[in-house]
């Protein structure tokens, strides 16, 4: 029976590390772009179904959510060569596309504007589990919609599933080349969160998503 992980991408840099993360399982488990299985692939055997699930056409899709509070990188996923595997109901961008400006605070109270889109698709995505595991959040600590909207999320997570896993691979930023000045703020505010409402964190550091960024702009051409 399969334990089935929901992975929810916050803000840019969690969806560009979803955006590898996604390419990477497709090559493993012999997914194409469209979804459907590489002739040399198996049907069963290697769990495909903690992380993908079947459409009524057979197409594997992503058990995941997409989230920003501006348009640019969720567009760029949206006309990238793997848009097809997603399911389009899972996008969520914010509604006047200004994002959350670096600010923890704005992201955060974001949150209360936004939850009801937000966990309708996270709660269509759990009832369509057969036996949901927990739940994997991809972002940063220190922008301002992958720490502020990402910590509401995972406190409200928490709320209403307080018996599923939580882990979090959470993006540090690079002391030494930070050019945000609220930056610190941003990641301590949500390192409260992380230690109060995750039952793992995975800590990667900032020049990871600088690789990942020219990763996916090669990969798309752009």
């Amino acid at each position: 029976m399969p334990r089935e992980i929901i992975t929810i991408q916050a803000g840019q840099c969690g969806n560009n590390i979803g955006t590898q993360f996604w390419q990477q399982l497709c090559l493993e488990h012999g997914i194409n772009q469209d979804g459907n299985l590489e002739e040399f692939a198996t049907e069963g055997g290697d769990r495909k179904d903690v992380f993908f699930y079947q459409s009524d056409d057979t197409r594997y899709i992503p058990r995941a959510i997409l989230i920003d509070l501006e348009p640019r990188v969720l567009s760029t996923i949206q006309n990238g060569p793997y848009s097809n595997i997603y399911n389009p109901e899972n996008f969520f961008i914010g509604k006047d596309g200004s994002g959350a400006g670096n600010n923890w605070a704005a992201g955060y109270a974001t949150g209360d504007t936004v939850q009801e889109e937000i966990f309708d698709m996270i709660d269509r995505e759990a009832d369509g589990s057969d036996s949901l595991e927990g739940f994997m959040l991809l972002h940063s600590i220190a922008g301002g919609t992958g720490s502020g909207l990402g910590s509401y999320i995972l406190e409200r997570m928490n709320d209403r599933f307080p018996k599923k896993l939580i882990q979090t691979y959470s993006v540090f930023p690079d002391t030494q080349a930070a050019d945000v000045v609220v930056n610190p703020y941003n990641s301590l505010l949500t390192m409260r969160r992380l230690t109060q409402n995750a039952d793992s964190v995975v800590s990667l550091q900032r020049p990871i998503t600088s690789y990942l960024k020219m990763q996916t702009r090669h990969q798309t051409g752009n």
